[in-house]
């Protein structure tokens, strides 16, 4: 069983560095990183944005929003959530199971 709450409390203490790397064009205001959405033909920073503080995540121009870090990462890949967990885990060097 993938230990989704363990791999998202990891993931959440390391966001900041998650964000650069995944979106290095972003930028931090306050608690959200503003970025360009990698997912479309995004040309203004601003309507994607991630909180810093709770991993959840929201493109205000397309409607596409998650609640957590694992969401994002599988988001961001084009990929399921079991693996987006895993493959998180493995860049944390956390387990994925309970």
């Amino acid at each position: 069983m993938i230990d989704f709450v363990g791999i998202n409390a990891a993931a959440l203490a390391a966001l900041p560095d998650l964000l650069r790397q995944w979106l290095p064009d972003g930028r931090q205001r306050k608690n959200e990183w503003l970025a360009l959405n990698p997912r479309r033909a995004d040309h203004h920073a601003g309507s994607f944005q991630i909180n810093m503080r709770t991993g959840k995540w929201a493109d205000f121009a397309t409607g596409d929003k998650g609640g957590d870090v694992i969401s994002l990462a599988a988001f961001l890949s084009g990929i399921g959530q079991a693996e987006a967990a895993r493959n998180l885990a493995s860049m944390l060097g956390v387990p994925y199971e309970q």
